[in-house]
C-alpha cells in the first residue's frame, strides 16, 4: 500500500449535468450546469491528503473493496471508531480503530480477519483518517 500524492496545481474538473433520479425517470438535460472540481469537493487539506488503492478484502463490510481508492487526511485527529490507515511494524493497513484507555485495537470489517491488539512492542502510528471512498463501477 503506497500513498499517491495529490497534485492540486491543476483542477480536476468535469461537467456536472445536474441531478439524476434514483426513483422515477426525469427528462434528460445534457447542458452542463456547473464545473465540478473533484479535488475541491473531496479534499479539505491538500497538503496532508493522500490517495491509497485498496488491496485485499479485510474492509469489505465497510464498503472498501479491492481496487477502490480511499482518500486519507493526515490532519484529522484519529477518533474512536474511525477508519484509518495505520502503520504497524513496517507495513500500512487500513482498519477501524478502537481506542481504549489502556490499549488500541485495529478491527477489520470482515469476520475472516482477527482484530489486531496494539502492544508497546509494536512499531505503530495512526497515519491518517479515511475521509472518502471512491468506488469502481
Amino acid at each position: 500500500m503506497k500513498p499517491y500524492i495529490i497534485d492540486n496545481t491543476q483542477p480536476l474538473e468535469a461537467d456536472m449535468l445536474g441531478e439524476v433520479r434514483a426513483g422515477f425517470p426525469s427528462l434528460a438535460d445534457e447542458e452542463p450546469r456547473e464545473k465540478l472540481d473533484l479535488v475541491k469537493l473531496l479534499v479539505r487539506h491538500p497538503a496532508s491528503t493522500f490517495f491509497f488503492r485498496i488491496g485485499g478484502t479485510s474492509m469489505v463490510e465497510a464498503d472498501m473493496d479491492e481496487g477502490d481508492i480511499i482518500i486519507v487526511d493526515r490532519s484529522i485527529e484519529p477518533y474512536n471508531g474511525c477508519s484509518a490507515v495505520c502503520f504497524i511494524d513496517g507495513e500500512f493497513t487500513v482498519k477501524r480503530v478502537d481506542i481504549h484507555s489502556d490499549h488500541t485495537m485495529l478491527v477489520a470489517a470482515n469476520p475472516k480477519f482477527k482484530p489486531i491488539r496494539i502492544s508497546p512492542d509494536n512499531e505503530f502510528a495512526i497515519w491518517g483518517v479515511v475521509t472518502y471512498i471512491i468506488k469502481r463501477a
